[in-house]
């Protein structure tokens, strides 16, 4: 099994996805389409990082496909991992928890936790 890496274009330039393995084109650019609809939504601060794709050598593995990402977004480090039957079982498995932790990575500030004012017992206004 060597490793390959495969470029990408568009606004994830900066995320490598690279496979292992016997993994065919058209679940490559299933893959590729997957990752980039997530990384690649408006508002997402810059991501940096590697995706990789692999598939198992041997015949008699349940699950032979799995997919792995660790993604710097912003200041945040996303790391996902997903492991199916068929390459589209987890590119989508990967998708689905790849934008779930990029979500809250991109909802997570300080100032969107915070209230204009204090609260009543720390010298805040009383409703």
């Amino acid at each position: 099994m060597t490793a390959k890496d495969v470029e990408t274009s568009g606004p994830t330039e900066a995320v490598q996805v690279r496979t292992e393995g016997d993994v065919d084109e058209e679940s490559l650019a299933y893959f590729r389409e997957k990752v980039r609809a997530v990384l690649g939504r408006p508002g997402l601060p810059p991501a940096s990082g590697e995706v990789r794709l692999t598939r198992a050598a041997f015949h008699h593995v349940v699950l032979p496909w799995f997919a792995g990402a660790e993604i710097q977004v912003g200041g945040d480090l996303v790391v996902v991992h997903a492991r199916e039957a068929s390459a589209r079982e987890v590119a989508d498995r990967l998708q689905d928890r790849l934008r779930s932790r990029t979500e809250r990575c991109a909802h997570r500030r300080d100032t969107d936790r915070r209230t204009a004012t204090p609260p009543p017992w720390r010298g805040g206004s009383r409703p």
